[in-house]
């Protein structure tokens, strides 16, 4: 079986697959004090639980956007399970060709979910990922990473707008029944959710305005994805497992 592991600002997502079908996943919270015995032995019990022999684990790769676990996370995964992890990063085989002033700059968490979209769905396309930030990337026909838009997640607005003021509640990030608030939580789900659907057609329309590809398919992932994509027309696909799936394609570019 093959592991993946999709380090991310506020999860660790692990996935593990059998041949290219999901076996099943899990998520940690993302900390950077853990130490390597700490990874190590949270994720093998982890699986263990899942009714898997730790044994049956070939081969691991990451994807990381947090430095900082990179070196315990690492030494846990060796440790425990025998492996040295391929880690996606510079030198790392994607079949993606990046345009931009300085490749180095654009994240392993948005290169993976680029090749996943694209060899999964082809191209041009639109990736949205809905995760801590919200990322909107551009993958022309040929497989060329060509722009990308970051913009805060959903869940960082809606901290902000009750960590900043004085008197709004904290409130669950949900679609009301109606734009038109009649009470204070309501009227935050409102200006919420069809602010974030807002902000969302209107990158996307814009993406396809100046990149002249009206053509252009979008593909969603990420844990907030899908309220926004079940109450807009502008995403023609929603792919939960896009990031994991990713990983595993990039995994069989690289292996020996």
């Amino acid at each position: 079986m093959l592991l993946t592991v999709d380090v991310g600002n506020t999860n660790i997502t692990l996935g593990l697959f059998e041949g290219k079908d999901i076996h099943s996943t899990f998520r940690i919270t993302t900390q950077a004090v853990r130490t390597s015995d700490e990874f190590g032995s949270l994720i093998a019990e982890m699986i263990v639980r899942k009714g898997i022999n730790i044994k049956s684990i070939k081969d691991v790769i990451i994807s990381s956007v947090v430095p900082k676990v990179m070196y315990s996370l690492n030494s846990g995964i060796i440790k425990y399970f025998g492996i040295e992890p391929i880690i996606v990063g510079i030198g790392t085989k994607t079949g993606i060709k990046i345009n931009r002033t300085d490749p180095r700059e654009v994240g392993s968490d948005r290169i993976v979910d680029a090749v996943a979209a694209y060899e999964l769905y082809g191209g041009p396309c639109i990736v949205v990922d809905f995760g801590t930030a919200t990322t909107y990337d551009l993958i022309l026909g040929d497989g060329t990473f060509e722009a990308g838009v970051t913009s805060p997640g959903i869940k960082i607005c809606a901290k902000a707008l009750w960590d900043c003021t004085a008197k709004l509640p904290e409130v669950e990030i949900k679609k009301p029944s109606s734009i038109l608030g009649k009470d204070t939580i309501s009227s935050m789900q409102a200006g919420i959710v069809y602010g974030y659907i807002g902000q969302t057609e209107y990158i996307i329309d814009k993406i396809k305005e100046e990149s002249g590809l009206d053509n252009l398919k979008v593909i969603a992932t990420g844990g907030m994805g899908r309220i926004i994509y079940k109450n807009t027309d502008r995403i023609d696909i929603y792919d939960n497992e896009l990031t994991l799936q990713g990983m595993r394609i990039i995994y069989e570019k690289n292996r020996k």
